[in-house]
């Protein structure tokens, strides 16, 4: 799946087929599903998991919490707007 199709079935009501649970709660993020996201990251271990965790976090402001989860995912803490880190964790879970 493409990252074209992946935003554009956000306007579905069902997530496509074949997501990853990464690529789910991401997907739930993106329809403002943010509790079903956050229920679908609750399971550590998967660092692609724990960085879609991040994200919510920091998405709903609790910056301490998110960055306990970007060191969990490896990753460097964004500063880049939600939007933009969306977009980048959407593109670079597609190409795996």
């Amino acid at each position: 799946m493409t990252f074209q199709e992946f935003k554009a079935s956000l306007d579905q009501e069902t997530p496509p087929t074949g997501l990853t649970r990464a690529q789910l709660a991401l997907w739930q993020a993106g329809k403002g599903d943010w509790q079903g996201s956050h229920e679908t990251t609750q399971e550590p271990g998967d660092p692609n998991v724990d960085w879609v965790h991040a994200y919510l976090h920091r998405e709903e402001g609790d910056l301490s919490n998110a960055n306990y989860w970007y060191r969990r995912a490896g990753k460097p803490a964004s500063t880049a707007s939600l939007q933009e880190e969306w977009d980048a964790i959407a593109q670079a879970l597609l190409q795996k």
